[in-house]
């Protein structure tokens, strides 16, 4: 059922908003042709709907706020991520935007909700400038039925608005753009920018603090996925690590490709959809992500090929962080309800830009832990406004934009779930080998699919191991699918003291880092740390 004008059904004045225009849960058909009408996206070749976020074609951390007040001051770990903003700012801003909206020839409202383990159910209600706005919130929350609609009453507010701006000057902002969150009032505020990432990670920081504080449940930003006899695996990483991509196995029902909970009896996808990149993007790599491109399914600042509607997904005249957006049923094997059981298998996703760490590697606990809390990669270009090459960067817990708590309180709580359940841990490199960026190359996605699965299967387990100098890894000597040359790094680098330079480098960047956390850590976690010469020479 859709409404075009939901006077009578849903009211926004409670909110400042008088707009006498809202659409109001309108299907994706529906809203990808307001869009065509409205001159602001297209059709690809295969009918997805193709839209521009404008001047935004990523996140922008340093403009995201946390309101605080009695609630977060004492609660919230303040850093560069979580920047505080006083109250009066955010109603300000509040009543600004409603301003906005009310002079809007119309808004499109979504009530959806996000965890599918209905324990911890949140319901969300988004109020969008645009029609693709909508969509993105339609494809990424989940989906309330009629009859749940009917006494729907939303747990939390997004207002968003590209049109928008504040003034820094009066506002508290950094700069016209922004993401405000207050847990008092349980609303996010957006405004400045049309990036649809801002809306999913907003809900997920909020997410990451109700959740490990109220509920006992381990946040976690992660895909996972499930295989035929219910062993559940989980991969950590940050964007351009592969989460999206590894996860989608056509041999293992998907549970979701990016954030979940951990229980005390399983784990559960917050979200209702997938928001996955499209760079290099080709049907032989990654069937299923391609084969959800279809009619209903959000495209975002791709390119044609000229003079057609097809996608060059090799184009990076936009940006880099290409992506699409789809409902998790787009999936083939995506599972319903979206939980499993308690993890057997953990990968730690890292994009190593600079070719030291193995394409695989076991650690143990107290490596996982080490690992855990550093959170390295290489910043994938395009992710962020602002990056434009790939640079190594160390983000606590594979999230630190998103954790408004302290990082010792996810490491703790994942410490106390690997010693309570028997659960292999695999460090995975999906970056460069034989050297580093810019003279090595990206290892085979083929090659990392053969590894997991390995791993997966148990293949790994009996195998012969060597350990990798400075990060003290344990490097399988074999694995099915896999040439061993692929394997250890160092020996697949033509300069074996050139790789022990770069290992010895990146080595002190871990321990540099990791300065912060060391008091509050074991000395076992510790003693998991590279050490800063080469024991085999």
């Amino acid at each position: 059922m859709e409404q075009t004008i939901a006077r009578n059904i849903i009211s926004l004045k409670h909110l400042g908003i008088r707009t006498e225009q809202i659409y109001y849960q309108l299907s994706p058909e529906t809203l990808t042709e307001q869009t065509l009408l409205q001159g602001q996206g297209e059709l690809n070749s295969s009918g997805a709907l193709c839209i521009r976020t404008g001047k935004f074609t990523g996140r922008s951390p340093q403009d995201k706020f946390i309101v605080k007040d009695a609630i977060t001051a004492n609660t919230v770990h303040w850093n560069n991520f979580n920047m505080p903003i006083d109250e009066q700012y955010f109603l300000q801003l509040r009543q600004k935007m409603a301003s906005y909206m009310s002079e809007q020839p119309a808004l499109w409202v979504r009530d959806g909700y996000v965890c599918a383990d209905d324990r911890f159910r949140l319901n969300i209600r988004v109020i969008n400038e645009h029609a693709w706005s909508n969509l993105f919130a339609y494809n990424m929350f989940m989906r309330p039925t009629q009859d749940e609609l009917k006494t729907f009453e939303p747990d939390w507010i997004i207002m968003q608005a590209p049109g928008f701006e504040a003034e820094p000057k009066l506002d508290g902002t950094r700069s016209p753009h922004f993401a405000i969150i207050s847990f008092t009032h349980k609303m996010i505020l957006i405004g400045g920018t049309g990036y649809t990432g801002e809306m999913k990670k907003g809900i997920f920081t909020i997410l990451n603090y109700i959740l490990p504080q109220q509920q006992q449940v381990l946040s976690m930003h992660c895909s996972a996925n499930v295989g035929r006899l219910g062993d559940t695996a989980v991969f950590f990483g940050l964007s351009g690590t592969g989460k999206t991509t590894l996860s989608a196995d056509p041999n293992r029902q998907l549970i979701g490709d990016d954030e979940h909970g951990w229980t005390k009896d399983g784990v559960f996808n917050f979200e209702g959809g997938c928001y996955a990149k499209c760079i290099d993007l080709t049907a032989e790599k990654e069937p299923e992500i391609f084969a959800a491109i279809k009619p209903g399914a959000l495209l975002e600042n791709i390119v044609f090929v000229p003079g057609t509607n097809e996608v060059d997904f090799a184009a990076k005249d936009i940006t880099e962080n290409t992506r699409v957006s789809y409902p998790l049923q787009f999936i083939s094997n995506a599972k319903s309800p979206a939980v499993a059981g308690i993890p057997r298998n953990i990968f730690f996703l890292t994009c190593d830009a600079n070719g030291v760490l193995p394409p695989i590697s076991r650690l143990t606990r107290e490596q996982a832990m080490y690992h855990f809390i550093s959170g390295y990669t290489a910043r994938v270009a395009g992710t962020e406004a602002g990056v434009t090459e790939p640079k190594s960067t160390f983000s606590a817990c594979f999230g630190a934009p998103f954790l408004p708590l302290h990082p010792g309180k996810y490491a703790h709580m994942l410490g106390e779930k690997l010693q309570q359940h028997d659960v292999n841990v695999w460090l995975i490199n999906t970056g460069w080998i034989g050297g580093a960026y810019g003279t090595g190359s990206r290892i085979k996605l083929s090659y990392t699919r053969a590894m997991i699965t390995a791993a997966l299967n148990g293949e790994l387990d009996d195998l012969k191991y060597e350990l990798l100098p400075y990060f003290q890894l344990k490097v399988p000597m074999h694995c099915p699918g896999v040439p061993d040359e692929v394997l250890n790094p160092r020996k697949n680098w033509p300069d074996a003291a050139a790789y022990d330079n770069r290992a010895a480098a990146l080595a002190h960047d871990f321990v540099q880092n990791f300065e912060k956390y060391a008091s509050g850590v074991t000395a076992e976690i510790l003693a998991a740390a590279p050490v800063l010469h080469n024991d085999q020479n």
